[in-house]
């Protein structure tokens, strides 16, 4: 069932410049990889935590919530600042990414964080989980819906396809998977790693309502997702065309974003880019 209200665009997209400054921070602070990953999924998650889901943060185990699951779990900072800033845990708990004797691990843990629906970052399993999910769903007679952010080097895994073979297969029609298309997989692009397009047409040929969406255009991503299940009878696939580091200048579509973490200054700058200095 879609929601009442139309999304915020103005809301969402300031929602997101203040995640992604989290999100260089915790970097900066955790010297940790991944960043440009991070950055490039985080309209998806402000459309979906801001506006898509039905969710609680402060009943965040509710039988009937929507479920959430961050597949490319190496993006753990970006679900962190999300979680946080939407409620989950305080925000102060950032401060502590890849630290010794803290929560925020630097991929997603099972059973530790509320908001956190799987461990995940070994990438191809958080599809299968969130299909399985909205199959118990089914059986039980609660009508909760599961969205699956995947990145576009995961769809190099088999799992991903068989998967998608068995949502087809059942018509779960209430589950939506949102690839990361920013064309990037480790160390090259990932149309040159496997031969991922047109992507849209492969998940449509495995049986999936499948669209081709700007992934960085925050209220239309706001709007699909709210729109799941779409009437179609189908799995909803979404596939987010994005560019790996996105906000930052210097950090766009620069792969060597993948790996470093930037200075004080770097911080400083990106920060000013975003418009929160």
């Amino acid at each position: 069932m879609a929601l009442d209200r139309s999304p915020d665009g103005e809301a969402l997209r300031a929602q997101a410049a203040r995640i992604r400054g989290r999100v260089v921070e915790m970097c900066h602070a955790s010297k940790s990889a991944h960043l440009g990953s991070s950055l490039s999924c985080v309209d998806v998650l402000t459309a979906a935590y801001w506006h898509a889901l039905r969710i609680d943060p402060k009943r965040p185990d509710d039988p009937k919530r929507d479920r959430f699951i961050l597949s490319k779990g190496h993006a753990a900072m970006a679900i962190y600042a999300t979680l946080a800033m939407r409620g989950y845990f305080p925000e102060e708990e950032l401060a502590t990414y890849n630290q010794d004797d803290g929560r925020l691990a630097e991929h997603p843990p099972a059973n530790l964080l509320p908001g956190v629906e799987a461990a995940t970052g070994s990438l191809g399993h958080g599809l299968p989980i969130g299909l399985g999910s909205a199959l118990a769903g089914r059986i039980k007679g609660q009508d909760y819906r599961v969205f699956a952010l995947l990145s576009d080097g995961e769809n190099n895994e088999g799992s991903v396809w068989e998967a998608a073979m068995f949502g087809a297969g059942q018509k779960l029609e209430n589950v939506c998977v949102i690839v990361d298309y920013n064309k990037w997989q480790a160390t090259g692009r990932s149309n040159e790693t496997l031969a991922l397009a047109p992507l849209r047409d492969k998940w449509a040929a495995f049986g999936w309502d499948a669209h081709e969406v700007d992934g960085h255009d925050v209220a239309k991503l706001a709007e699909l997702m709210a729109n799941v299940p779409n009437g179609s009878g189908k799995p909803v696939a979404l596939i987010a065309h994005t560019v790996k580091g996105k906000g930052v200048s210097f950090m766009e579509d620069d792969n060597n974003w993948h790996y470093r973490a930037p200075t004080a200054e770097e911080v400083t700058e990106a920060h000013r880019e975003l418009g929160l200095i």
